[in-house]
């Protein structure tokens, strides 16, 4: 690859890492507004969500995973927070809120049950966290989730809904898990020099297909989601104020445990973020439509509520 390609595209990722705030709902708004045409893409939405993996995992080594597990106090209040306290919560309050809506409950607790966002290694790097345990913390809660996500929602509401629990699990594998090792080895393997040569086009590439992926999940319930119907409205606030939530248990369960600003920074965005569109695919092949509101609605302000909560939570200023 010459010299002016490689910082072309350097440049392109760089400018679309600086639009992740608009390029989710953008997504949003396409599948909203031209469903009968991204709701064609439907049948590679695996394979573009592998790739999108594929372009965060090429990035991980095993190594950062063995000096992190070294010191597993991080990992252990990010499990706990992350995997049994945010989708108890969001149980407990989307059922007093939601009371009877057995579809949008679920919604809530699969998307609280759904893995970290590789995109949270972004935002690691932008407020100087740990990138180690950031990307130690993506790494083993992806791999974590095809038993996770079918085990937290059967606990929470399997009794009350019907789901194909191990379609899900081979989904997530496919995803998730599968490009997650791939990734690794290949950079492993290379001693990195895979990465170097595929990541240039790979990352621009990701951000775009990260788009066209959330288009048509939302093309999908496009006919559904009702702009007067006051229960999107009230879904879509309690998502901000139940996020933010995430946010704060994040920052002070990394207060209690007395860890470093860089290791809070890292729990931080990874107990904050889910890998929504994860979510959403899920929620839209295995669940009845409504369960997917939730997501879908979730996708529109994360990065931004990401960014907002960071600036409001973390002491470390952001780089420009």
């Amino acid at each position: 690859m010459s010299y002016s390609i490689s910082m072309t595209l350097d440049r392109v990722n760089k400018q679309l890492e600086r639009m992740m705030p608009v390029i989710t709902p953008l997504g949003i708004v396409m599948g909203f507004l031209l469903p009968g045409f991204f709701i064609l893409l439907r049948p590679l939405i695996s394979w573009f969500f592998a790739a999108i993996t594929l372009s965060g995992a090429l990035k991980l080594k095993a190594r950062d995973l063995g000096g992190v597990l070294k010191r597993p106090l991080p990992i252990a209040l990010f499990f706990f927070t992350a995997h049994i306290v945010m989708p108890a919560a969001a149980f407990l309050f989307s059922s007093l809120v939601f009371r009877g809506d057995t579809d949008t409950i679920s919604g809530y607790v699969l998307l609280y049950s759904a893995p970290t966002a590789v995109s949270g290694f972004i935002w690691v790097s932008i407020f100087r966290g740990d990138p180690a345990l950031s990307l130690a913390l993506i790494l083993l809660d992806t791999i974590a989730a095809p038993l996770v996500m079918p085990g937290t929602v059967s606990l929470l509401v399997g009794t009350k809904i019907t789901m194909d629990f191990t379609g899900m699990a081979l989904s997530l594998v496919f995803m998730v898990v599968a490009p997650t090792v791939v990734g690794v080895l290949l950079n492993e393997t290379s001693g990195g020099k895979i990465p170097s040569l595929i990541c240039p086009y790979l990352n621009p590439l990701s951000k775009i297909l990260l788009s066209l992926v959330i288009a048509a999940n939302a093309s999908a319930v496009a006919h559904q989601v009702h702009i007067d119907d006051p229960k999107i409205w009230i879904i879509g606030i309690f998502c901000i104020l139940f996020s933010a939530l995430g946010f704060f248990c994040a920052k002070l369960i990394g207060v209690l445990g007395k860890l470093d600003e860089s290791r809070r920074a890292a729990l931080f965005f990874a107990t904050g973020l889910r890998n929504i569109t994860a979510a959403t695919t899920i929620a839209i092949d295995y669940f009845p439509p409504a369960a997917a509101f939730p997501a879908i609605l979730g996708i529109v302000f994360q990065q931004s509520l990401a960014a907002i909560m960071g600036k409001l939570l973390m002491k470390e200023t952001p780089r420009g």
